[in-house]
């Protein structure tokens, strides 16, 4: 068997003799032995990629070539890995973390473009890494790509230097004390609450599958990640039971009539979801995404509903509706899955409050009233010219 000289790799153009007594040559990166049958094997070490002796001459020009051409891919392979000790490096490091496998995969999916967006410096070194830099980072990112991106990739970089601190690949988290961007004021809101108007007339003009996928979210608060993952087995007699992709939080949603019927309308299907394309296969988010761009299209240039109409508006929907209807901002965040009570009034912050404002200030103007009697001084006495008071 051809075995490693000591101190150093095979270099080409050396020879020694095979198990047979042939002379072989000796290829750089390359392992050449006989295995147990006496036949001639070669591999590449980094790859363990083989090249196959019967079919290419050992030691003819096309065996080199093909050495080349192996070594030439391993190489090109090895300088597109990221730099130990850089931004892309600490990157990699996050990628391929459990933190980063257990994120929900709408938002694996998001901080992958924002790691997109720093490729070009992904060969700063850790040792340049400061708040300013980062901050510099985000700056950028909000010009190009806006506000809200930009805030993504601060929560992406934060994410990957929390993950490196304990590993010791960087001294702490630098986006620590880099501000959030702030909202444009002119900025329309993003995931808008649907009018009733606009929710009939979408229901009215989707695909069978498209409504099926609708009618899911409006009757239960799903998110379209969350819905389009329902599969059969998670429906318990009348309830859907499940966890919140993003959260973790447990939901049970009743089956409504309303939500009962849509999915009876719905065409037939093996798949193991409860909702499926027109392929008959479970849906992607994809493919949900890019079938409802193009119905949104059609039905904003026909002018049945206003601009701005997105599948993730409809949770905004839900909780808009719910408030309106007196729910408390704990009941509405256990129905969306969300761990905070803030989370549920952030959904429902456009709510029309009038009729509940108008009762609260009745209570506001009784208990103000019942405060002035209290606080109201009592009547002095008035004395009488022989000194008694009446």
């Amino acid at each position: 068997m051809d075995r490693q000289p000591q101190g150093g790799q095979r270099r080409a153009g050396r020879r020694h003799s095979g198990a047979a007594g042939m002379t072989r040559v000796r290829v750089r990166g390359f392992k050449i032995f006989d295995d147990r049958h006496g036949k001639p094997r070669c591999y590449h070490r980094k790859t363990g990629h083989a090249i196959d002796l019967t079919v290419i001459t050992f030691g003819s020009a096309e065996f080199f070539a093909e050495c080349e051409r192996i070594r030439a891919i391993s190489d090109a392979k090895e300088a597109q890995q990221p730099k130990k000790g850089t931004l892309a490096g600490l990157i990699e490091t996050y990628k391929r973390s459990e933190r980063f496998r257990d994120l929900a995969p709408r938002t694996r999916r998001d901080y992958m473009h924002c790691a997109k967006f720093v490729e070009k410096i992904g060969d700063t070194p850790v040792s340049r890494i400061t708040v300013p830099l980062v901050s510099g980072i985000i700056e950028k990112a909000s010009e190009r790509i806006g506000w809200r991106q930009a805030n993504m990739l601060r929560t992406f970089l934060s994410q990957v230097f929390q993950q490196c601190v304990p590993l010791g690949l960087i001294d702490k988290d630098f986006t620590t004390g880099v501000l959030k961007r702030r909202r444009p004021k002119a900025a329309p809101r993003a995931n808008r609450p649907w009018t009733r108007e606009e929710c009939a007339a979408v229901l009215a003009n989707v695909s069978p599958q498209l409504r099926a996928v609708i009618a899911m979210m409006m009757n239960t608060g799903l998110d379209p990640s969350d819905a389009i993952r329902v599969t059969r087995t998670q429906i318990e007699g009348q309830v859907i039971r499940g966890v919140r992709g993003k959260t973790g939080e447990p939901v049970s949603l009743p089956v409504t009539p309303a939500l009962a019927a849509a999915l009876a309308e719905a065409p037939e299907h093996d798949a193991v979801t409860v909702l499926a394309s027109s392929r008959r296969l479970p849906w992607t988010y994809d493919g949900l995404a890019s079938s409802w761009q193009r119905a949104r299209r059609d039905m904003e240039a026909k002018g049945l509903i206003g601009p701005g109409l997105t599948l993730k508006g409809i949770r905004h929907t839900v909780a808009t509706t719910l408030r309106e209807a007196g729910c408390d901002p704990r009941r509405i965040a256990d129905l969306l899955g969300q761990k905070t009570v803030s989370m549920a009034l952030h959904y429902s912050r456009d709510a029309n409050l009038d009729r509940r404002n108008a009762e609260t200030i009745k209570t506001l103007e009784k208990a103000n009233l019942a405060g002035t009697e209290i606080v109201k001084p009592p009547r002095k006495k008035r004395q009488t010219p022989g000194g008694a008071s009446k």
